[in-house]
């Protein structure tokens, strides 16, 4: 049997199928995650916006019409939700970062054979959230929903509510930033960290599972 569309998951959960509603946050939390991910720059306020997404989208579903896909109606949620903890995050005070685990005489761990891969991985992440960084909010929101999303460029419009020709210019100025600082990076670091020979990014933060949060306590 063929998997329901988004469409009748919709119409289903809108219904109060609530299993329709649990697939349907299923299939998309990747995605979504990813978004927030790239948006906020970090786990932990990517986990909250992801969250307060999730919650927002089970709220308004009843009143999602259709007159956009439910995936373009989904991701300007997470957006407006990326968005909304970035602001948070300004208005919190700074904490300096806390040291863990120096000279309390533990037993030294042993050695994980995965390690320089890890490495690997966990530095080219950092590039490109320290290059995301540099972007301007509204740069950043156009990149991430052209690049990680892979919506097009109308659908980016409905979601920023700009015009087509905005999304372009964001996008290609972002993505010039990007480039430039991650060139740079590359010719600070180089020198000391092997690069990544896969010749593509992965990003192994995103792939996270919509069962680590109950569906009922949405």
């Amino acid at each position: 049997m063929a998997p329901l569309s988004d469409d009748e998951l919709v119409a289903a959960a809108q219904g109060g199928d609530r299993n329709a509603l649990d697939q349907l946050l299923r299939r998309h939390y990747d995605r979504i995650y990813a978004v927030c991910r790239r948006v906020t720059g970090g786990v932990n306020d990517a986990d909250d916006a992801c969250q307060e997404a999730m919650i927002k989208i089970s709220r308004s579903l009843p009143r999602f019409d259709g007159r956009a896909a439910f995936s373009t109606w989904a991701y300007r949620i997470a957006t407006n939700a990326s968005l909304d903890e970035l602001r948070k995050r300004n208005r919190r005070p700074s904490l300096q970062s806390i040291r863990v685990g120096e000279d309390e005489g533990g037993e030294p761990e042993q050695a994980d054979p995965m390690a320089a891969k890890r490495i690997e991985v966990i530095a080219d992440r950092l590039a490109i959230d320290a290059a995301l960084s540099d972007l301007s909010d509204d740069f950043k929101a156009a990149v991430v929903l052209r690049d990680v999303a892979n919506l097009n460029y109308d659908e980016i419009a409905d979601i920023l509510d700009v015009p087509v020709g905005t999304v372009k210019s964001r996008i290609a100025r972002g993505r010039s930033v990007l480039t430039d600082s991650l060139r740079v990076g590359d010719l600070l670091t180089g020198p000391h960290i092997e690069p990544v020979t896969s010749g593509k990014f992965s990003d192994p933060g995103n792939q996270r599972h919509i069962s680590e949060r109950p569906t009922d306590s949405i």
